[in-house]
């Protein structure tokens, strides 16, 4: 029995880096759905999509990651999904404001690949849900 796909949302403003996560994310058995800001983040969350994981980059126009995360969780628009940062703003305090904003993992994209960055997705939604692929 083929196991059930787990549905991610990828948020970046960059098309390239969404065009290519889509597609490698779905390779790797996701249901992938793609948004290239925060604002359209949260109009797709709060017209029904609920995604096990969201993958959110920080720098992007009208409404960057941290805000997006803020009023996801304060507009409890995926209180079950494991939220997790992939930026290339790797300085301490962005990392602390992810953990404040409770995401489960912090991925530096400069210094992963696009294998890795599964990888990593793959084992922190393994830690937050106890379900392995």
């Amino acid at each position: 029995m083929e196991k059930e796909k787990r549905k991610i949302l990828i948020v970046d403003d960059d098309s390239f880096l969404l065009d290519m996560y889509a597609l490698k994310f779905s390779q790797n058995n996701f249901e992938v759905h793609t948004v290239p800001s925060g604002v359209q983040a949260l109009e797709k969350l709060k017209s029904g999509l609920s995604p096990d994981v969201i993958l959110m980059d920080i720098i992007m126009p009208e409404l960057d990651g941290f805000k997006t995360l803020a009023q996801i969780n304060e507009q409890k628009l995926c209180p079950n999904g494991v939220k997790i940062i992939l930026s290339n703003k790797s300085e301490q305090k962005d990392i602390d404001e992810g953990n404040r904003l409770g995401v489960a993992g912090y991925i530096v994209k400069a210094n992963s690949t696009p294998a890795e960055v599964i990888d990593q997705v793959i084992k922190i939604l393994e830690k937050n849900t106890g379900v392995s692929k």
